[in-house]
């Protein structure tokens, strides 16, 4: 992965400015008034999977980074459950209250989309980050990275883990996640065109749940005795695989790569249950969203493809096919270089 390893320097200067405590936000915070350009109102509500999530706790905190840099409003709201329908609730009170901006990450395509329509109708600004709704139902979608690179990099460690041959399985989130779906399903184009002799034998759903996730890696190598490594795409999935292996028998027989964050996988890097495992910085995700938000209400972009702005410390971004703005490439963390990262 030498690919993302040339980036460790500029990634790190980056993290360093952006990096924020793994500790929740709920509730609103005051970022000194309204921010939006010509008396728009700059207040931004963060709609996360579920509350409580260490991912979604550093993009908030993201957020509200520049939330206070660009001053406007801040506030988080969600579920306990990253469940299909359970941020509608949310979006409706949001709506009510007038808010500038809904920052929302969908645990479904389509669930909330009356909602966040609903919303729109009212003058809210709708930007979807991490996870997708449908096209027609947000203004704007921060993506993480490119779906096919965020593929490519999790298959290419696993296969070099395990030298290129056998069977592995995958640990998603919920079984709606739009962006879980849409790395599995690429994910499995990729093993079948450029490593033919890896089998995806199944793929289970912890629901973005510590312990389900737990459960789920234990049920997959008690049903798959012949496995070789495990792939999580999801930061508390790969977290909670990580913790089961490393006081098994398994440890070091079974490997286990994904998307997490360095501060959850450090112990585990360390010990050697795993050995490198991708990710973006979620606070600069976070970060992103608040500012793209912030340039609609203002007026300065209307989410059209060639749209730019000025996203603070991260520069300029121009605005893709359907509405999509890319925060950049995957990275990959290992033992080399995981200390140099606290988020």
């Amino acid at each position: 992965m030498t690919f993302a390893r040339k980036r460790v320097t500029a990634f790190a200067a980056l993290a360093v400015a952006a990096a924020v405590a793994l500790t929740g936000c709920a509730g609103s915070t005051d970022g000194g008034g309204d921010g939006g350009g010509d008396g728009a109102d700059a207040s931004i509500t963060f709609l996360p999977k579920n509350l409580g999530n260490p991912y979604f706790d550093t993009s908030s905190e993201g957020g509200k980074k520049a939330v206070e840099e660009f001053g406007g409003t801040f506030s988080e709201v969600g579920p306990a459950e990253a469940t299909p329908d359970a941020q509608v609730s949310y979006i409706n009170t949001a709506t009510q209250q007038g808010v500038g901006a809904l920052v929302v990450s969908a645990n479904d395509p389509q669930a909330i989309c009356d909602a966040l329509n609903e919303a729109r109708d009212a003058g809210v600004k709708v930007v979807t980050f991490d996870s997708d709704t449908n096209t027609d139902c947000r203004d704007l979608f921060i993506n993480q990275a490119d779906s096919e690179g965020i593929a490519k990099v999790q298959i290419d460690l696993i296969a070099e883990q395990i030298g290129g041959a056998g069977e592995i399985a995958i640990l998603s989130a919920s079984a709606n996640a739009t962006n879980q779906n849409a790395w599995i399903e690429l994910m499995e184009e990729y093993v079948a065109s450029e490593y033919p002799d890896i089998t995806i034998v199944e793929t289970v759903y912890g629901d973005d749940d510590d312990q389900t996730s737990f459960d789920k890696t234990a049920a997959l190598l008690q049903t798959h005795p012949d496995l070789k490594g495990i792939v999580s795409p999801t930061t508390v999935g790969i977290a909670a695989a990580a913790r089961y292996l490393s006081t098994s028998d398994f440890k070091g027989q079974v490997a286990l790569t994904g998307l997490g964050t360095p501060n959850q996988m450090r112990e585990y890097v360390e010990d050697g249950t795993v050995t490198a495992f991708a990710l973006w910085n979620p606070a600069d995700l976070g970060y992103l969203a608040a500012y793209a938000a912030q340039a609609l209400i203002a007026g300065d972009i209307t989410g059209e493809e060639g749209d730019t702005f000025e996203a603070g410390d991260l520069g300029e971004y121009t605005v893709g096919t359907d509405g999509v703005v890319l925060l950049g490439d995957p990275f990959v963390f290992d033992a080399d270089n995981i200390g140099d990262f606290d988020f």
